[in-house]
């Protein structure tokens, strides 16, 4: 049985005061929840992940971030190395976000050197996928999904999918306020589940964690975790609101 994840994605949210009292309500109300089976990460902004690290230190909440570069160490002004987040106290990190994909013209070239650099460096990675509501509109979608997740993987083997966790994200639904329907999420899941079986086998598929991104909220997500496939949320909005972010873990205990 595959184990659950929730994590909360920040993005460019929460000053160094208000991550402090957010982490620590975090925190205090995971606590009070029997975290079966269940693993909790938050992903602050960068200049909030030495203070998430002090404050969790004691905690069952492990830490993300949102992004980082490939290479270990250099000339490359205003980046994040591996190296560093690991020595900061990060376990996880997001890669191929809709956002980054989008904004900052990210390719799936170059979130596959990202993806093969922090798994060198030992973080787990949260690989993110997604279509365009265009994308889906024509048809399209499980072809670009489907590529998004080969080219980003290319030369990871099977060991290497041990610290690899896959999002789905319709781009469609983030921030929108849409959501897939339980029904068209567990679609695009059974078909990244598939898609892992023809790269690497039946049993990396199987074991390996597929999470919803897009517009997740305690409103919508036990009928999506409740999908055989879906095996936990890529929180956006909802992460930065305690009750909500708690509830949502609540949802997929229950």
């Amino acid at each position: 049985m595959r184990k659950k994840l929730i994590a909360g994605n920040w993005k460019m949210n929460k000053t160094l005061t208000e991550s402090k009292l957010l982490i620590q309500e975090i925190k205090d109300g995971v606590e009070k929840i029997k975290l079966k089976n269940v693993d909790v990460v938050i992903c602050p902004p960068y200049t909030s992940l030495h203070l998430a690290s002090e404050l969790l230190k004691n905690s069952n909440i492990k830490i993300g971030a949102q992004n980082v570069f490939y290479k270990d160490y250099g000339a490359y002004t205003g980046e994040i190395s591996a190296p560093m987040l690991k020595d900061i106290g990060c376990e996880y990190v997001i890669i191929g976000h809709s956002e980054r994909r989008q904004f900052f013209n990210e390719t799936n070239y170059l979130i596959n050197l990202k993806v093969k650099n922090a798994l060198q460096n030992n973080l787990k990675v949260i690989l993110c996928v997604g279509e365009t509501l265009d994308e889906r509109e024509n048809n399209i979608h499980l072809k670009i999904v489907d590529e998004q997740l080969t080219l980003g993987l290319k030369e990871i083997n099977g060991d290497g999918m041990k610290n690899v966790i896959i999002a789905y994200e319709p781009v469609w639904a983030i921030g929108t306020g849409k959501t897939a329907t339980p029904e068209q999420a567990e679609e695009m899941h059974k078909e990244l589940r598939i898609s892992l079986a023809n790269l690497f086998g039946e049993e990396v598929s199987e074991q390996t964690l597929i999470l919803y991104g897009g517009s997740v909220n305690e409103n919508n997500s036990f009928n999506l975790f409740k999908m055989p496939n879906i095996d936990g949320g890529l929180i956006g909005g909802a992460s930065l609101k305690t009750e909500s972010f708690l509830k949502i873990i609540q949802s997929i205990i229950n």
